[in-house]
């Protein structure tokens, strides 16, 4: 059985950004090379749900050794960009300092769904399911041309 997006993406004006890549850069430190989320589309009034995007180019680190003439997309960093963006949300939601480090503590229930290749624009969703001021879980899920090709659940932690 497919899975549900956590929110309906085609009430959301995708051209929009929310979180602006110079501001992604404050809150999460995560940069070049390991910088997996470009933006933010939306958050949600409560910013407990929110939109990423991560433009997936033909020069990422990792196109040329990773399936040498059909790069694909490591699933690690699949998770590594919705943690990104559940620590923005965790951030925005609750009010935590841009000098408090979040860090990506744990996945459970990761499914990949599909192949995301240099091109792709891999839309990232998360929605913060518990939350306390140390400790945060978020679903998450990316999709690829309106299809799911990534769930899990992603655990954080100010450290």
């Amino acid at each position: 059985m497919a899975a549900q997006p956590l929110f309906d993406v085609s009430t959301i004006d995708l051209t929009k950004v929310t979180v602006s890549p110079e501001v992604v850069g404050r809150v999460i430190p995560q940069s070049g090379p390991m910088r997996q989320l470009d933006h933010v589309i939306w958050l949600s009034e409560d910013s407990t749900s929110g939109l990423g995007v991560k433009e997936v180019r033909d020069d990422e680190f990792w196109v040329a050794g990773h399936i040498p003439g059909r790069p694909l997309m490591p699933g690690v960093l699949m998770i590594e960009a919705t943690a990104q963006l559940s620590s923005i949300l965790h951030k925005y939601a609750h009010s935590i300092s841009d000098s408090e480090f979040l860090g990506f503590i744990r996945c459970e229930n990761v499914v990949f769904r599909g192949q995301v290749v240099p091109g792709d624009t891999l839309y990232l969703l998360a929605k913060q399911i518990w939350f306390r001021r140390r400790k945060f879980v978020s679903a998450a899920q990316a999709t690829v041309n309106g299809k799911l090709v990534f769930e899990a659940t992603i655990t954080g932690m100010t450290m």
